[in-house]
């Protein structure tokens, strides 16, 4: 079936439910973090997903910004030992980070579908300075340089 017999789902439910970002129904992971191929329901080829590091990135950002309060807070107020934030603060960072990480992957392998995410290409047509670019501006210059031989 093609994409236009789907209605269009919210990125950002689908996502942080870890469904298919096409049907809403099949699940995008198989593991804790690792992608199926495709949607056991709709058959969607998760080939187009590649998050790569940006989840670990952000969620680290963003619990490193939350934890670093937290943990100041704690600090400040209790003034414990360097024992109790070792047993405490440190692996509630990490289940913090942990619990995070996984809708946050959804949630952007869902925006690459919604939004028709691909790898750049970058074409040169051989001119110094002009004719250079991304895709649409190389065409755009071959054909001004078809153009100009005439």
């Amino acid at each position: 079936m093609s994409d236009s017999a789907y209605p269009p789902l919210s990125p950002l439910k689908t996502g942080l439910r870890g469904r298919c970002p096409r049907c809403g129904e099949g699940p995008v992971f198989k593991g804790y973090l690792q992608l199926r191929d495709s949607c056991s329901k709709c058959g969607l080829d998760y080939g187009f997903a590649d998050p790569a590091d940006g989840p670990a990135f952000f969620v680290m950002c963003a619990v490193g910004v939350v934890g670093m309060v937290a943990f100041m807070i704690f600090e400040f107020s209790l003034h414990p030992p360097l024992w109790v934030h070792a047993l405490v603060t440190f692996p509630v960072l990490a289940i913090m980070c942990l619990g995070v990480l996984r809708p946050f992957k959804g949630w952007m392998v869902a925006e690459q579908y919604f939004h028709k995410a691909e790898e750049a290409t970058f074409i040169s047509v051989g001119k110094h300075g002009e004719g250079y670019g991304w895709r649409g501006q190389a065409e755009r210059a071959a054909k001004a340089a078809a153009r100009d031989k005439t």
